[in-house]
């Protein structure tokens, strides 16, 4: 792609305020909370990497010139789903569904041709894939099977539905939609009955993720001036602030024990990415480069 491509596919992706930009709540079982997915541009490209929680022991999984995107771990660890990007600039037009063991090995691609798909989460029983792809004119949240089979529609609405996080006992999904002409975090049930605003807010709210717990959903608002993380409790009340900087904040990962959130931050000049306490307390900085670092998913515990 080269950097002035890379530099031109960011400069849409920022532009993509809605919807915002990797990983919901899972089950805790067995786990030990130790690896972080990410995306990076430091050798030039946008690559998956992987992590130490703490930011140490950095590994390059893939080695294209295509921009990767929203990495998201398997349930059982083994795996990572994640988007290739095939057209430079427009971060929807031509984007596939990939998946790749956590040694790099295995590359297959689940999304069929010429398909515009986006956003895949897992279930938490690692059987099923949600995503949001493009249907006609309208993004519409679907589900697949884990091989990329059976892929049906649960939404079908005349708006742009996106980012499909399921709860972690696979009942619900919380996702981000514009059907109240501004953005809003709505809930469902898994087969898309049940729709419901769970914000209720004039800003642009999105990128909702589940704890571990299921009790909150924690998610992006640009109420007060620019893109902060709150927490909500799981039925929409209780709507706090997180994060308070002059720069945008994303929110992207609980750990699996609930007690911190990742997230990236553009607050020191270029996006890093930085973990901090479920609370909002001690923010701490993971990445420290040059380079443009975001999209941390956590890895489940094994």
């Amino acid at each position: 792609m080269g950097r002035v491509g890379l530099q031109v596919l960011l400069a849409g992706l920022s532009l993509l305020a809605v919807p915002l930009a990797t990983a919901c709540s899972r089950e805790a079982v067995n786990v030990q909370p130790d690896r972080i997915a990410f995306v990076s541009d430091r050798d030039g490209e946008l690559d998956l990497y992987i992590m130490d929680a703490d930011g140490t022991n950095i590994k390059q999984l893939t080695h294209t010139p295509e921009a990767q995107w929203n990495p998201r771990w398997s349930p059982d660890g083994s795996k990572i789903a994640f988007l290739i990007l095939e057209v430079v600039g427009d971060p929807y037009a031509g984007s596939a569904i990939y998946t790749i063991n956590t040694d790099g090995s295995g590359l297959e691609r689940l999304s069929p041709a010429g398909s515009r798909d986006q956003y895949p989460f897992w279930s938490p029983d690692g059987s099923k894939i949600s995503l949001a792809s493009l249907v006609g004119n309208n993004w519409e949240i679907l589900v697949m099977a884990a091989d990329g089979s059976n892929r049906t529609s649960i939404t079908g609405n005349a708006a742009q539905d996106f980012y499909p996080c399921w709860s972690p006992d696979g009942k619900k999904m919380a996702f981000e939609t514009n059907r109240d002409g501004n953005w809003e975090v709505y809930v469902m049930n898994g087969d898309g009955s049940g729709q419901a605003n769970l914000t209720h807010n004039s800003a642009i709210d999105g990128l909702p993720n589940w704890s571990p717990d299921g009790k909150k959903i924690a998610f992006n608002s640009d109420r007060d001036g620019n893109r902060e993380i709150y927490v909500m409790n799981a039925d929409g009340s209780k709507q706090t602030r997180l994060t308070s900087n002059t720069a945008d904040d994303y929110v992207y990962s609980w750990s699996p024990d609930g007690k911190k959130i990742a997230l990236a931050s553009e607050r020191d000049g270029n996006r890093e990415i930085y973990v901090m306490n479920a609370d909002g307390s001690m923010q701490t900085r993971l990445t420290n480069n040059s380079a443009w670092d975001g999209l941390p998913d956590w890895a489940p515990r094994k």
